[in-house]
């Protein structure tokens, strides 16, 4: 069987698959809690929904991660791979996104560790940082040229200042700001202590903070 037969080849972004995924009202727990279950009774149409759900989220982390398109679609796939071989033992004690997460965050560090980039040890929402494939970047309704530019030029400051955090910095704050993942979430899926998470997003923050005011960290 090719369990990423549900792989988009154009890259777009994703909506939801059918069934478990169409039904707005379920909370997205159980939805992925029911489709887990299928998975572990051999149900390959409910691991192609959580492809679905989620493979633009882990493609867009490891590509904010490695800066790689190429790469970071063939890392996703691994992702997934390596999710389908593991989900028969999955146990269900943290939810499914953050055992992905988990997933994805190890499958990217092999890759750093291989190319031998060493992973070191208030960032504003609204200002807009897009980790989605497919992502809106169109002024919005009204916008006049110069607010464009203005908010495209401060977009690109973002993006570069983020590219230049360390893995480590860089990871936790998309999965801070961009995800929306808790302390604890991003703890579990990272593999280290909630008051490590804090730390590495107070120097991120810091650092992306002094490269947008055009300042220089020792």
């Amino acid at each position: 069987m090719n369990i990423l037969r549900a792989w988009p080849s154009n890259r777009q972004s994703d909506s939801p698959a059918g069934g478990v995924g169409d039904a707005g009202e379920v909370p997205a727990a159980q939805r992925d809690r029911v489709l887990v279950e299928r998975c572990q009774k051999g149900d390959h149409g409910a691991f192609d929904e959580l492809v679905t759900l989620y493979r633009s989220k882990v493609y867009a982390m490891i590509l904010n991660m490695i800066r790689n398109d190429a790469d970071a679609w063939d890392l996703a796939q691994e992702v997934f791979v390596k999710a389908w071989r593991a989900l028969p033992k999955f146990e269900a004690r943290s939810a499914f996104y953050t055992w992905l997460y988990r997933i994805t965050h190890n499958v990217t560090y092999d890759w750093l560790r291989k190319k031998k980039i060493k992973p070191e040890g208030e960032f504003d929402d609204a200002l807009g940082v897009d980790a989605e494939p497919g992502a809106p970047t169109a002024p919005r309704e009204g916008e006049s040229p110069d607010a464009a530019l203005d908010r495209a030029e401060l977009r690109g400051r973002i993006a570069g200042a983020i590219e230049e955090l360390s893995p480590d910095h860089r990871e936790v704050i998309l999965l801070r700001e961009v995800d929306g993942l808790s302390y604890e979430e991003i703890a579990e899926s990272v593999g280290c202590s909630t008051g490590t998470v804090m730390s590495r997003l107070f120097y991120a923050r810091k650092k992306l903070q002094a490269a947008l005011a055009g300042e220089r960290q020792p």
